[in-house]
């Protein structure tokens, strides 16, 4: 990992054997199409995550065995299209996210006014170990109903929210392959 003063951009760099270990071997798509190798991706997305939000990032893929036809231009359009759609899927998840944090914020606000009515409810002047139980169970179990609303819109969205903006930042940064003897990167994943 370096900046790469030519072009102001945080280099990752990426030391393979040869093209297809950038690949998931299980997947049957087409080579542009094909879902990247786990292992990959989890470093390339790593160090990204390492950089301040905002960078402008690069690729540098090294392999030791070196195709006759050079493969930046179809690697650089198979990650693109890997982390684009990774960032969609994302966007998806935190849609779902929300939808679901709405449903579980109008359940637990009615949940809540239906423990606080049935507080309101119960005689006032009762002042019984059993009527004081009952008064906090209903509070707690109220204030309970709210907690996973709360645990979406104060937690759970940020992430998402992170991961899809780094996918997105991965998405358009520059590829570039090299063969293995113009560099000895430092990063392996």
């Amino acid at each position: 990992m370096a900046t790469d003063p030519a072009h102001s951009a945080h280099r990752i760099s990426l030391k393979l054997r040869d093209i297809t270990q950038l690949f998931n071997s299980m997947d049957p798509s087409p080579f542009i199409e094909r879902d990247l190798d786990d292992d990959a991706v989890d470093f390339i997305v790593s160090w990204a995550q390492e950089f301040p939000p905002a960078s402008r990032l690069s690729l540098h893929i090294y392999l030791e065995q070196f195709p006759h036809d050079d493969p930046t231009s179809t690697v650089r359009q198979a990650v693109h299209a890997y982390f684009a759609n990774r960032a969609t899927l994302t966007q998806r998840e935190f849609r779902l996210l929300m939808t679901r944090g709405r449903t579980s914020l109008f359940i637990g606000l009615v949940f809540l006014t239906a423990c606080l009515v049935a507080i309101r409810m119960l005689p006032s002047g009762a002042s019984g170990t059993w009527v004081g139980m009952l008064r906090e169970s209903l509070t707690i179990a109220g204030w309970v109903a709210m907690w996973r609303p709360m645990e979406i819109y104060l937690y759970d969205w940020w992430p998402l929210q992170r991961r899809r903006r780094v996918f997105t930042q991965l998405s358009r940064m520059s590829v570039d392959v090299r063969p293995h003897a113009s560099h000895d990167p430092s990063h392996t994943p």
